[in-house]
């Protein structure tokens, strides 16, 4: 029987299938679209997905093809309000690597065939029915034709628009904001055109309008243009209606070669759970969000990550299969936390009130002089503060903390074809001894600690599991046993 069925072949399910496929997970990717994207759509990868994409053995790929921005700047009426470098981020990968999507998924189908994958399309899931011990789909080929799959796993990758999330009947709780917003892939000129290196935000009375550098010379501008009678919806804009916009809220630089002019709306909605039984959601599926910040698609990639090395050790036998109980409660509360980020950064970037307005230029200006201030912007918008101290895998102080792979001391734990938790310990050889207990669950060999007086198991995703003094080991004995296969 298939292990696992994987529907939508967008970023985050060919991450998915890309890292179940490394850990020797037998899938199938399907997508009802005849092609890949071929717009640029989401723009931005961030530090932590580059930090797991080096896990997965695709990272060298990205930096190649990618424009790494160093900051972003926040403008008004000719002025500079405030920079956020992003230079102080905690990590190797201290910038915004801007790669347009059709870019994205074209490294992801390339790394993916490594692993002998490729994506089935124009197939298109239909129906589904669970039981306890698999998932029956059915799937419908371009020609008509309909076949019906078993697997262990279906998971939903599929986007807004969900026929997992549909067929679960999970509500996707949230609104759609009223106003129009125009987007331009497009090149900008002249002196007054922002640095090519950074995201530039210009707020304006009658909306804001942010400037996206893109590889090769290009640029994206989007800009709030207002309500439109869902009846009547706004024709794509024009290059001359994009130059206007241009002049009246950022002024100094043209705008020509368009290759994508549209309108979009922000929708702002979210399930409350991300998995019933053995059917699971993944990034859009489960959560959408205004652009603001640049991390939806990060955010989905990194709900791939999350599930897959759970779902691997589980369908491998090294893990309890309740350690994907942990899959939901963790990428939930982060879909809550960037989804919060998200609206509260594009409600302070369209306020109407004049007055609202001044004030919040005022404290932008004041509090964009501080570097603590820019420092954790920069960190909030590369997503390194991610965390899981609430989760069930959470233990210690410091439990669910991102370990800094400063301090790896080797490969990146999750690395190679098993997934595995690293133990760091000062006394290596008990460690080793520890080790031999839970073949399954840990590397044989542990690493030295960072820190001498505390016992450390960092997750295969990069996170803390358990925290303890060095001789806690009774407390980390425990911790796995709790995951182990044949625990009582």
């Amino acid at each position: 029987m298939l292990q696992a069925l994987i529907v939508g072949a967008g970023p985050v399910g060919l991450t998915l299938a890309a890292e179940l496929a490394r850990y020797g997970i037998g899938i199938r990717l399907i997508d009802k679209s005849a092609r890949p994207t071929q717009t640029s759509k989401a723009l931005v990868v961030w530090a932590r997905t580059l930090e797991l994409m080096d896990r997965m053995g695709c990272k060298q790929a990205f930096l190649a093809a990618g424009l790494r921005a160093h900051g972003a700047s926040l403008r008004s009426s000719g002025a500079i309000l405030g920079h956020a470098r992003f230079d102080a981020i905690a990590s190797a990968y201290n910038f915004a690597l801007m790669i347009p999507q059709r870019e994205t998924e074209r490294l992801l189908i390339e790394h993916l065939a490594t692993f002998g994958v490729a994506v089935e399309r124009e197939v298109e899931l239909v129906g589904f029915v669970r039981t306890d011990d698999q998932v029956e789909a059915t799937l419908r080929h371009a020609d008509g034709a309909e076949e019906t799959v078993s697997a262990s796993w279906l998971i939903g990758c599929d986007g807004a628009h969900s026929t997992v999330r549909h067929g679960l009947d999970l509500a996707f709780k949230g609104e759609a904001q009223g106003d129009d917003w125009l987007l331009a892939d497009i090149r900008v000129e002249g002196d007054g055109a922002p640095p090519g290196d950074e995201i530039a935000t210009y707020l304006h009375r009658d909306g804001p309008l942010v400037v996206f550098p893109i590889p090769g010379g290009r640029a994206r501008v989007i800009a709030q243009v207002g309500k439109t009678d869902p009846a009547h919806p706004r024709p794509d804009p024009t290059l001359e209606e994009v130059q206007a916009l241009a002049d009246r809220r950022a002024g100094g630089f043209r705008v020509v070669d368009p290759v994508w002019l549209t309108h979009f709306r922000i929708n702002e909605r979210k399930v409350s759970q991300y998995a019933q039984g053995r059917a699971v959601l993944a990034g859009d599926a489960a959560h959408i969000h205004s652009p603001a910040g640049g991390q939806g698609m990060n955010t989905g990639m990194q709900d791939a990550i999350n599930l897959a090395w759970k779902l691997a050790m589980v369908q491998r036998g090294q893990a309890a299969p309740s350690l994907l109980d942990s899959y939901s409660p963790e990428r939930n509360a982060v879909g809550d936390r960037v989804l919060r980020n998200a609206a509260r950064l594009t409600d302070m970037a369209t306020l109407s009130n004049p007055v609202a307005q001044e004030v919040r230029n005022l404290a932008l200006r004041f509090m964009l002089g501080f570097h603590v201030v820019q420092d954790r912007m920069a960190a909030t918008m590369s997503e390194v503060e991610i965390a899981y101290p609430d989760s069930p895998l959470s233990h210690g102080p410091q439990a669910g903390m991102r370990w800094a792979p400063a301090q790896d001391d080797g490969k990146p734990p999750g690395s190679g074809s098993v997934p595995l938790f690293v133990l760091y310990a000062a006394d290596s050889e008990r460690g080793a001894a520890f080790a031999a207990r839970f073949p399954a669950l840990l590397e044989p060999a542990p690493r030295h600690s960072p820190e001498g007086d505390r016992l450390i198991l960092v997750r295969p995703d990069g996170y803390v599991g358990f925290s303890g003094t060095a001789g806690s080991w009774d407390e980390a004995e425990r911790y796995l046993s709790r995951l182990s296969p044949d625990r009582p």
